[in-house]
């Protein structure tokens, strides 16, 4: 008997009081999957891999039957698994998309009485689907500012003034997409400025052409301000480590400046150090403000480091801002 397919709006839905089986191999879990789902995978890399192999070489029914070979003797196992996994006799599971992985797994599961919903399409399908919710315009705010502005402290006091935050590292790794649909679509949404990429995750284009379009808040503070803040962030990590990250941007400080950092921390004189990479990170920072929109641009200088007075400067910014209709 076939299980039955759901959509992928469907599947997340369900997902809130079910829990999701991913039966994808660990490495492709790994790259990625659905925040608090469970690997339990048909097959592990290398038998995977040795499938595909067979697949490409000889066809669909040889890989089957390489496949149970492979399998077969783990079946318990993954069955004991699904079994403790199951709640109230139900799980949700998924491959990569929604092909003979999840329908197998989906048959081993129903033999123990549990009722498996498969999503259509599976993992492949869940990625175009995020992808394409947030390739839909919606009101963004942008809170910009020089590297050591507290931007992110900031962000935390306007959520307790009621504003709607969405954190953008939470967001690339799909951590974020269930705060993301549960916003208030008709207010905005506060995001603090990043870069195109996010660690080694980069935005959709579409995603990332409405935040480069929306209006942005740059919050301009000077650097003898900056300083403590970052001296308190960075100071307790090894040395070494703190090297390492300078080299890192040696060729983009500049050999002299990179060297000159990298003795400071040596000699323990750590705000010499964040005093040079400021330099370059502001640098950097305001080159990438001339490739946003000017217009929309709304420049609020502090002459404090206080989170608090800081956080009411940037929420009354927002009455300059002029929204496109």
């Amino acid at each position: 008997m076939a299980a039955e397919k759901i959509s992928v709006e469907r599947f997340l839905e369900l997902a809130e009081t079910i829990n999701v089986c991913d039966v994808r191999s660990p490495s492709e879990f790994s790259d990625g999957h659905i925040p608090g789902a469970f690997n339990v995978p048909l097959f592990d890399d290398r038998e995977r891999e040795a499938v595909g192999i067979r697949y490409k070489e000889e066809g669909r029914i040889p890989a089957i039957l390489a496949g149970l070979d492979l399998a077969g003797p783990a079946m318990a196992g993954k069955l004991s698994g699904a079994l403790e996994l199951s709640v109230e006799g139900k799980l949700l599971v998924h491959c990569w998309r929604g092909g003979m992985r999840s329908e197998a797994m989906a048959w081993l599961f129903s033999l123990a009485g549990i009722e498996t919903l498969v999503m259509e399409g599976g993992y492949k399908a869940y990625r175009n689907f995020i992808l394409a919710r947030l390739s839909k315009k919606r009101k963004m705010i942008i809170l910009g500012g020089l590297t050591g502005s507290g931007k992110t402290y900031i962000l935390r006091r306007l959520v307790d003034k009621g504003r709607q935050i969405i954190d953008l590292e939470r967001l690339a790794n799909h951590k974020g997409y269930h705060d993301w649909t549960r916003t208030d679509g008709n207010n905005p949404v506060w995001l603090e400025d990043e870069s195109r990429n996010i660690g080694t995750v980069f935005m959709p284009d579409t995603f990332y052409q409405n935040i480069q379009d929306s209006p942005t808040i740059v919050l301009m503070m000077d650097m003898k301000l900056r300083i403590p803040r970052l001296l308190a962030e960075y100071s307790g990590y090894p040395p070494e480590l703190l090297r390492s990250s300078i080299q890192k941007i040696s060729r983009r400080l500049g050999g002299a400046e990179a060297g000159e950092a990298i003795r400071a921390v040596e000699c323990g004189d750590y705000a010499k150090a964040v005093e040079i990479t400021l330099r370059y990170y502001d640098k950097t920072y305001r080159y990438g403000l001339t490739k946003k929109n000017q217009s929309n641009l709304i420049f609020v200088k502090t002459d404090t480091d206080d989170i608090d007075a800081n956080a009411a400067i940037v929420a009354g910014a927002v009455r300059k801002i002029k929204w496109q209709v």
